[in-house]
């Protein structure tokens, strides 16, 4: 009987809440469809047949972890709007008779319900649109893969363990919570707001340098490895900075502004600044909240489009001929058999070689101190940024496939540097000086580099004989780190699948010889797994901007609904002391618009600080198409900033008939 009765009043406190329980419920439900879909695609048989897959699986096995990272924090996070909500109901249970322990039971029967149709509807939901999940990630990826319907065993119970304890450990806090308190204070605790908190300059003075530093190393890395070293360290510095920003920053800007006498002492101001005062340390933290979400949704959807929009080019930077040949060493020996025995394969097939590019080169790591490059042991030592790799080729053949042959004295060369033009007009290497009679803006076949990672210079110098004094220079300096190679490269005029099994023929050809080492590579061969990688990466990024998205609008609600219960007895009190409907209904806007898109305003803040670092990033993965990236990011800027302004039109309804209930002269 007792038990029909707690249960009874759980379902009845539920419908109750509606307005405040449904979406957290939504968001439970959303959570774990979403992880599971994530697991499904993970162990779905049908793409372990397909190009890539293990890249494919790691990508989607990392979103799973993402996924569930998220969604552990996400729904702690909102519960506590929940419960806040839930105090004075559950004070007056208290009052009337109740003991916390019968409280208790009735807030487990609240929590087992909501665990049930959370895991129970979510696995349902995931389950009826995994496949169609799946179709959409066949259908980014282009490959064909057998699609049947399955439900991996390992996905549902992964998923059942990871959220049955998620939910158990929300109920454990709940109960902490209620158990912690005395009942008069259940009874007043939705209804308490924030003191007016004090203007902490230090922390606020800390917060602009946190910001100004993850700003800083953000503007200023130029080398993309250690972009990706450093990025990580600047998100944290700005994460802490816009906490601190919000939270601490915004309440002295917000007393700066009340000192100002004839701003602050008008209707319209002095309810907004006063009323942000009053409690802005708990709605800091949600709006940095919603600002850090934003922010996730801009980078992670524009990053990823860029790169599945650009794989084209990208597949031309990395491999600048269909065909790219590497042996070690130059000797002519070994460079007439392997063009005997390329010629030998390609005749086989009935091919010829287009576009053909052939270089002899002598790299080393070098230190660059200016015009002057040290070509010693410490530029094995050096970091990413400050070494790069000096590229010597002879000018026969450099002019084999210049647009315009040029000539050279002993002591000129040219100098193309993947990193902008060179901007001296000499060059010092291993002691010998060269003047530089060009620095070009290009340079043909892109010297048949495979990647723009590392920051490289192609010099040219007069003849073989330069190259050779140049070699055995360096070999003094005891460093063996230096490569002399030949490389070869060409285009071929056939479709996809022979441009692979001619690869796949030189490949054995080529390896026949154990005395020189040589490497090949195809762009067509390498096509399928950049497709599973970048279309991995475009699906994964839909899928968790998807995720933040639904975080940020769920945060925005809540903050709406428990702003719009703080905020109602205050505005009425100012109608009742002589403030008309109009003005109260001004000031509500205005305060609801500055706070509502200052989140938004300041993500686009972040990414623009952040978009100089993230073009380096992109370029370890071989996009350099900056230009792409920036529309990218401004199309995915806009299409946010219009879901941004319909959630607020929505939310914003909410908030006002909360305020002013009954109060039908409300236009948003």
């Amino acid at each position: 009987m007792l038990k029909s009765i707690y249960l009874k009043l759980a379902v009845s406190s539920i419908r109750r809440n509606a307005q405040t329980y449904l979406p957290y419920l939504a968001a439970g439900i959303g959570m774990v469809a979403m992880f599971y879909i994530m697991l499904f695609l993970g162990h779905n048989g049908g793409l372990a047949s397909m190009p890539g897959r293990d890249t494919l699986q790691q990508l989607l096995t990392f979103g799973a972890v993402v996924v569930g990272l998220f969604g552990v924090i996400f729904l702690f996070y909102t519960h506590n709007f929940l419960i806040r909500r839930r105090k004075k109901e559950l004070g007056l249970y208290n009052v009337l008779g109740m003991e916390k322990a019968h409280i208790a039971r009735i807030i487990t029967w609240e929590a087992l319900l909501t665990a049930l149709a959370s895991i129970g509807v979510g696995l349902g939901a995931g389950v009826l649109t995994s496949k169609l999940m799946l179709l959409v990630l066949v259908r980014i990826l282009g490959f064909p893969a057998p699609i049947g319907f399955e439900i991996p065993g390992t996905a549902v119970t992964t998923t059942l363990q990871l959220f049955a304890v998620l939910f158990a450990a929300i109920l454990v806090n709940s109960l902490r919570q209620v158990r912690s308190v005395q009942p008069i204070e259940l009874l007043k605790e939705s209804s308490i707001g924030e003191r007016e908190p004090k203007a902490r300059w230090f922390l606020a003075v800390l917060g602009f340098i946190s910001l100004g530093i993850g700003y800083f190393l953000a503007l200023t890395i130029t080398h993309p490895l250690d972009a990706l070293v450093y990025f990580f360290v600047a998100v944290i510095f700005v994460i802490v900075g816009t906490y601190l920003l919000f939270v601490v920053g915004s309440i002295a800007l917000l007393k700066l502004l009340r000192r100002k006498k004839g701003l602050y002492y008008r209707p319209t101001p002095f309810i907004a600044i006063s009323g942000m005062l009053h409690r802005m340390k708990q709605n800091a933290v949600g709006l940095a909240n919603i600002c850090i979400l934003s922010t996730m949704v801009l980078v992670t959807l524009s990053t990823t489009t860029s790169l599945y929009v650009g794989i084209e080019e990208v597949l031309q930077i990395r491999y600048p001929r269909e065909i790219v040949i590497t042996a070690a060493g130059y000797g002519d020996e070994g460079i007439q058999w392997v063009k005997a025995e390329t010629e030998a394969v390609l005749a086989g097939y009935g091919v010829s070689p287009a576009e053909v590019a052939e270089y002899r080169f002598f790299a080393l790591p070098v230190f660059q101190y200016g015009s002057r490059f040290a070509a010693d042991i410490e530029a094995e030592q050096g970091f990413s940024g400050s070494t790069f790799s000096l590229n010597l080729t002879p000018l026969e053949d450099y002019n084999r496939i210049a647009p315009e042959p040029v000539s050279l004295k002993e002591d000129e060369v040219l100098v193309y540097s993947n990193r902008g033009l060179y901007d001296h007009s000499v060059l010092e290497i291993l002691g010998k000086r060269f003047t530089v009679k060009e620095s070009l803006r290009e340079f043909p076949a892109r010297g048949l580099s495979m990647t723009e990672v590392f920051g490289s210079y192609y010099v040219v110098v007069r003849d073989m004989n330069v190259l050779e004094e140049l070699r055995a220079a360096f070999a003094q300096t005891g460093s063996s780190r230096a490569q002399a190679r030949y490389q070869l490269g060409f285009d071929l005029n056939t479709d996809h699948d022979q441009a692979v099994a001619v690869y796949h023929d030189l490949k054995s050809a080529l390896r026949k010889n154990d005395e020189v080492f040589i490497g090949i590579q195809s762009r067509e061969e390498a096509r399928n797994d950049f497709f599973s990688l970048y279309g991995g990466l475009f699906f994964l990024g839909l899928f968790l901007g998807l995720v933040f998205i639904m975080g940020t609008v769920l945060i925005i609600y809540y903050k709406q609904i428990t702003e719009g219960f703080e905020d109602r007895q205050r505005y009425v009190i100012m109608q009742q002391v002589g403030m008309g409907k109009d003005e109260v209904r001004n000031a509500i806007k205005s305060q609801v618009l500055a706070v509502f898109f200052l989140p938004l305003a300041v993500a686009a803040m972040h990414v623009a600080g952040a978009f100089k670092m993230i073009t380096k990033l992109l370029t370890v993965f071989n996009l350099t198409n900056v230009p792409l990236f920036a529309a990218c990011t401004l199309g995915t800027f806009l299409a946010f900033a219009a879901l941004y302004a319909l959630v607020y039109r929505a939310t914003a309804k909410v908030y006002y008939r909360i305020v002013t209930p009954g109060d039908q002269g409300w236009r948003e």
